[in-house]
Order: C-alpha cells, then sequence, then structure tokens
C-alpha cells in the first residue's frame, strides 16, 4: 500500500477569491502530490505567478512559484491510502502529463461553467479539479466523485485522512 496527497488550497488571490464567490467553499485550488513532502505536487494553474491569464500543467511547490508569491495560502492536506498498482498509475499518468505539459491548455469555460455544475470539457484541457479527478479515475481509486467536480469535493472521499490545516508555507511533513 502506498499513499498520495489531496491539497486543498485557497491562495487570495482575485481569480480565487471569484471562484469562492461563486462556490462559497472554503477552498479554491486542488492539487495531487505523491509523496508527504509535497515535492511531487502537479496541477493545473498558473504558469507563471505573476500572470493570472496563462495557465496549465504545472508542477506546484510549496516555496516556489505561486504559492511563494502568495505565501498566506491556507491549506488542508488530506492522505490516502491506495494499492500499489494504482500508485504506479497514478504516476504513470502524471509523467504522461509532464512529457507532453505543452499540449494542454488551462480550462478557464469550464471552471466557470462548474460554478453552476455544468461541464464545458476541452481536449486536452483541464481545470484543477478535473485533472486531479482524471488522475484518480485513471488509477481506478474509487471516490464517488461528481462527474463536474470542484476542489472541496474531494474532501468527501472516503477514508481520506486529515493530516494538515494551516498556512501551507508552513506545512511539515508527518513523520511516518
Amino acid at each position: 500500500m502506498r499513499k498520495i496527497y489531496i491539497v486543498l488550497t485557497h491562495t487570495g488571490t482575485n481569480l480565487s477569491k471569484l471562484i469562492k464567490s461563486y462556490t462559497k467553499d472554503e477552498f479554491s485550488h486542488v492539487s495531487i502530490a505523491l509523496d508527504c513532502e509535497l515535492k511531487e505536487m502537479y496541477s493545473f494553474g498558473r504558469l507563471n505567478p505573476y500572470n493570472p491569464i496563462l495557465g496549465g500543467f504545472v508542477h506546484e511547490y510549496i516555496d516556489k512559484g505561486t504559492f511563494k508569491r502568495f505565501y498566506l495560502t491556507k491549506a488542508k492536506v488530506y492522505a490516502l491510502e491506495i494499492t500499489d498498482q494504482q500508485y504506479q498509475s497514478v504516476t504513470n499518468t502524471i509523467q504522461q502529463f509532464k512529457q507532453e505539459k505543452e499540449q494542454y491548455t488551462f480550462n478557464i469555460l469550464g471552471l466557470f461553467a462548474a460554478g453552476f455544475r455544468k461541464k464545458i470539457k476541452g481536449n486536452k484541457s483541464f481545470y484543477c479539479a478535473e485533472f486531479v479527478k482524471y488522475v484518480m479515475d485513471q488509477a481506478k481509486i474509487d471516490t464517488k466523485l461528481p462527474e463536474v467536480v470542484k476542489p472541496e469535493d474531494f474532501k468527501k472521499i472516503i477514508n481520506l485522512e486529515e493530516i494538515y490545516s494551516g498556512f501551507l508555507n508552513k506545512y511539515k511533513a508527518p513523520n511516518n
């Protein structure tokens, strides 16, 4: 058995505030990490911390990029135990995204449609929650997530264990 990590965040940017105003949720972004240190954390978001328009597949860091710029980012980190085979599938899917990252775009229309529980799906285009759900679906992880997904929906996954709540830049990996 292995663990993956679901990271819910709210940076306080104008876009995250807009998302929060639509959803009325605590968090506006979700990422998936392969390690408890969150060094292998991925999502769809800003390609440049200073440009909210250009988005795509991103390798995210607690202490670099968007999360460094928006250092008061609030976060909840969850661990989910999965099989070795599911973990390998998650890793393989993310590796494929890494190799083809230039082909992917940020699904801004899908993001806003999700606020109205409508689905608009582009080819090779994702918003954060769509991406994390897609990776988990590819690995056949039973999430019971809705078709139109938003970050807060990930809190409802069965057997999810909350391991941290606070500012993302204060996160320390648990001793396992």
